[in-house]
């Protein structure tokens, strides 16, 4: 499945385009630190670099969503210092084995969330998905 397959309605367009924005928000801040920036990163390292900027860069390909819960898995079990700057929406985004990594708290609100985006797409309403996260994670 691809991020094509969900430009059917702006509902999952705008939800696709919030979360390709996450991933290369991370992409960016993660190249600016170790082991990343190294000149002698390893092999290991580059790679895995190369592929986050091709999933980012990539959103069209058939297993776009399973190659970024590979990398998403990798980035808790090679790289944990990237954790805090992990967006939790990215875990949630990408599901699978992604999941066992968020509280079940946190899953609840992601999952509301789905339910809201998936009411209004339905009435055909507009759905402000920044805006109704802010809320229910307490942010307004």
């Amino acid at each position: 499945m691809s991020i094509s397959s969900f430009e059917e309605n702006q509902y999952d367009k705008e939800y696709y385009i919030y979360h390709l924005d996450l991933l290369n928000a991370f992409t960016a801040q993660i190249k600016q630190l170790p082991p990343f920036n190294l000149e002698e990163a390893t092999t290991d390292d580059a790679e895995f670099l190369a592929a986050l900027d091709d999933l980012a860069n990539n959103p069209h390909n058939s297993d776009w969503l399973d190659k970024g819960q590979l990398l998403m898995c990798r980035i808790v079990g090679a790289y944990p210092h990237l954790m805090p700057l992990l967006y939790r929406d990215l875990l949630w985004f990408f599901g699978g084995d992604c999941l066992h990594y968020m509280p079940d708290e946190e899953i609840s609100i992601f999952q509301q969330l789905d339910e809201l985006r998936e009411i209004a797409k339905s009435e055909q309403r507009p759905f402000d998905y920044k805006e109704a996260r802010a809320k229910l994670m307490g942010m307004h």
